[in-house]
């Protein structure tokens, strides 16, 4: 699968990243993609879905690290214990996993464990890395990331009013969070929590910390798990908790107080990389399912085959052009976070969080409309991960949010934009005015006929 990298990056891509991500994409093509309907049927119904841990993800990890495929995320050149691989090389391969829904987990380089994992290995000091980085990066536990609040507009951050407070050797927190991805999966065991510390202080961007709370600490309270468009993600699930005088120890802060927004910045710039080449994935398995709708033989409405009718080839054809030009978008924003930083790359990676789940979307679409009742049913994977796709417009930021960042650092360029063009009409003037020629003579050399 290595020759089917876009030639405009193949020449930045080891060959010991194209050997893995051909290893890659055998595995999940092969064992993950079969697997996805065992894991569902594994996981069950009833309450027991948040207690069952289906066998065959343990089964699949087994495989994966037989094959080498594990903690593949973590960029080289920025962490002690990444494997090697840059973010594009990364991207590369997080585009296959997207395909499946158990294959990122397999390979432990599933959300929201991937950005848990970069904040301790980033942020984290060593023996925070030695009781939770080193069991998240064998896989023996998993986690949850805290930050979004039901009762106030997180899409401002700044909003966030769980309290953080010191007392002694200790913190207590008290408030609430909601879309706790992770938080009911059984085997969750720790919390990365954003919170108010210092909520007087003058610099708005310096009231927050992000602390470490074991999920099994007093006082919390999961009250449910949200459903995404009726999808509960069991056993993952995405909680809505209550802290109430939650303690733990002032040493589980993270970097110091004061530093979340420095934290959840580092946290989601490389985490949007990711979800937007799992998404690009799964637009390409929408039109697998699509390719092989409108071919299918025994479907043939008004006596054609679907491929026949002239709109879906259109359908097709848009879709291509549609999944690379934005796969090209979010490996650029790679490229730039390998060379110069996710701070550096902001809008780079703005442009692919917005524009990718939306170009998956569109395809998912096409594909459901031409399964046409089966489309939206469990008996195809579209309808599912639409829903779930459909959330990345609004998780690490609503897109409305990202597009106001980008206009307004786009819209900098307004004056020297002005100043240009103006002086392109003063040279312009002065070259009329040397040729002897008038504007009034422009798109007036058209012959009239006499009447």
């Amino acid at each position: 699968m290595s020759a089917q990298i876009p030639i405009a990056v193949r020449d930045r891509v080891s060959d010991r990243a194209k050997k893995t991500l051909d290893i890659v994409a055998k595995f999940v093509e092969e064992e993950c993609i079969p697997a996805d309907a065992v894991f569902e049927a594994q996981v069950g119904s009833g309450d027991a879905r948040w207690e069952n841990h289906p066998r065959i993800i343990e089964d699949l990890k087994e495989k994966a690290k037989a094959l080498g495929l594990w903690n593949m995320f973590l960029p080289k050149g920025h962490y002690k214990e990444s494997p090697g691989f840059t973010n594009l090389e990364y991207g590369l391969m997080a585009e296959w996993l997207g395909k499946s829904r158990v294959a990122s987990e397999a390979v432990n380089c599933a959300a929201p464990d991937t950005g848990n994992m970069e904040v301790l290995a980033k942020y984290g000091n060593e023996a925070q890395k030695a009781q939770w980085l080193k069991p998240l990066m064998d896989g023996e536990i998993r986690s949850a990331f805290l930050m979004t609040e039901p009762q106030v507009a997180s899409s401002d951050a700044r909003n966030i009013e769980m309290k953080i407070e010191k007392d002694g050797d200790h913190y207590v927190l008290n408030g609430q969070k909601w879309w706790s991805s992770g938080a009911g999966d059984p085997r969750c065991k720790i919390y990365i929590v954003m919170g108010k510390s210092d909520p007087q202080n003058k610099e708005p961007y310096k009231q927050q910390s992000v602390i470490l709370v074991p999920s099994n600490t007093k006082g919390i309270t999961i009250h449910r798990m949200l459903s995404v468009y009726g999808y509960d993600d069991a056993p993952h699930g995405h909680g809505h908790i209550t802290f109430l005088n939650v303690r733990v120890p002032a040493t589980n802060l993270v970097l110091g107080e004061g530093r979340g927004f420095e934290i959840i910045q580092g946290r989601l710039g490389p985490g949007r990389i990711h979800h937007a080449m799992r998404t690009i994935g799964s637009a390409e398995r929408a039109l697998e399912w699509m390719l092989m709708r409108i071919n299918d033989p025994k479907k043939t409405p008004f006596g054609k085959q679907l491929r026949e009718h002239g709109v879906i080839l259109e359908w097709v054809a848009k879709s291509r052009i549609e999944i690379d030009a934005a796969r090209l978008v979010v490996l650029n924003a790679a490229i730039k976070m390998d060379e110069q930083g996710p701070k550096a790359a902001l809008t780079e990676i703005a442009q692919a969080k917005v524009l990718v789940p939306q170009t998956a979307l569109t395809v998912i679409d096409r594909a459901v409309q031409s399964f046409g009742g089966a489309g939206v049913s469990q008996d195809t994977p579209l309808a599912n991960m639409w829903a779930q796709i459909r959330t990345l417009r609004l998780a690490d930021g609503p897109d409305e949010v990202h597009l106001q960042q980008m206009g307004r650092n786009e819209n900098k360029r307004g004056k020297a934009v002005a100043d240009k063009i103006n002086g392109q009409k003063e040279k312009t003037e002065q070259l009329m005015s040397k040729y002897g020629v008038s504007k009034l003579e422009i798109g007036t050399n058209i012959k009239r006929s006499s009447l």
